[in-house]
């Protein structure tokens, strides 16, 4: 631990890139844009639910699938 500890001490701190605020502002970003990508396919599975019925119907209905 005291090797660590010196270790961390005579290092130089370098300047960042960026200001600190910029990495919160492009974690926002990416967070929003994945969100988005999320959001945009709610209610995927029951955009087709007249197909989806007559193959329930079909195939003797949803209990049948054997854990499918």
């Amino acid at each position: 631990m005291l090797f660590v500890t010196a270790v961390l001490a005579e290092v130089e701190h370098t300047q960042l890139p960026v200001a600190t605020w910029v990495y919160g502002l492009v974690a926002l970003i990416v967070f929003a844009a994945l969100g988005f990508v999320v959001w945009s396919f709610r209610d995927v599975a029951n955009r087709h639910s007249a197909k989806a019925n007559a193959y329930a119907a079909a195939h003797g209905g949803a209990a049948s699938h054997g854990g499918h």
